[in-house]
C-alpha cells in the first residue's frame, strides 16, 4: 500500500462539507461530540491497577480513522483540555483526582499516546489503509503502539524501572487492547463496504 495522500476519510462520506463555514461547523461539532464519547468510553472500565481497561483504546483507534489525522487528534487534544480544567472525564476521576494531578499521574503518558494514536491512524487512514482487513489490522496494531510506547515510558519515569513496570502497564492490557484493535480493524472496512469505497 503506498503512504501517498488518497480518498478520503469515511467522514468525508458520512457527512460533506463543501464551504469554509460548513467545515467549520462540522469540524467543532465532531470535536465535542468525540471528546464526550471519550469521556462516556473512560467510564466504561475494568478496574486494574495503575491503569483500568477502558474502551477508550478501541474509541481512539476507530475516531482517528473515521475522522482523519487533524480533527482526530484535535478531538483528543480537546477531551484533554477538558479534562486538565477539572471535568471528571478521566478514567478513575474524580476518585483518584482531576485536572492536570490526575494526568500527571499513571496514566500521563497513555493519555499523551492517545493523541499520537489518533494522529497516526489517522494518517493511514487518509492514505487507503482502513479499506481493507489486512491494511487496518496494521493501522491499528501501530496505533497500540503508539499509545504504548509513552505510556510505559511514563510510567517507568514515574516509579522507577525497579518496578515491574511492564506487569503494571503492558501485560495486564496488551491483549484486551489488540482485540479493541481487531474489533476496529473489522468494522472499518465494512463500514466502507456498506457507503461505497473512494477511488
Amino acid at each position: 500500500m503506498a503512504f501517498a495522500a488518497s480518498s478520503p476519510v469515511l467522514i468525508d462520506r458520512l457527512w460533506s462539507a463543501d464551504t469554509r463555514n460548513a467545515r467549520i461547523v462540522r469540524m467543532v461539532t465532531l470535536a465535542v461530540i468525540g471528546s464526550l464519547i471519550l469521556a462516556i468510553s473512560a467510564k466504561i472500565k475494568v478496574p486494574l491497577e495503575p491503569v483500568p481497561i477502558t474502551m477508550q483504546v478501541f474509541v481512539i483507534l476507530a475516531m482517528g480513522a473515521i475522522l482523519g489525522s487533524k480533527l482526530g487528534a484535535a478531538t483528543v487534544l480537546l477531551y484533554l483540555a477538558e479534562g486538565a480544567t477539572g471535568l471528571p472525564v478521566f478514567t478513575g476521576t474524580p476518585e483518584k483526582g482531576i485536572g492536570l494531578a490526575y494526568m500527571m499521574g499513571g496514566t500521563g503518558g497513555y493519555l499523551l499516546g492517545y493523541v499520537a494514536a489518533a494522529y497516526a491512524v489517522g494518517w493511514l487512514a487518509e492514505r487507503g489503509w482502513d479499506r481493507t482487513f489486512f491494511t487496518s489490522g496494521v493501522a491499528m496494531v501501530a496505533g497500540i503502539a503508539v499509545i504504548y510506547i509513552p505510556g510505559v515510558l511514563w510510567l517507568g519515569s514515574l516509579f522507577g524501572w525497579d518496578k515491574p513496570i511492564l506487569e503494571w502497564g503492558f501485560y495486564p492490557f496488551i491483549m484486551a487492547d489488540l482485540a479493541k484493535a481487531g474489533l476496529a480493524m473489522a468494522l472499518l472496512p465494512l463500514t466502507w463496504k456498506l457507503f461505497g469505497k473512494q477511488r
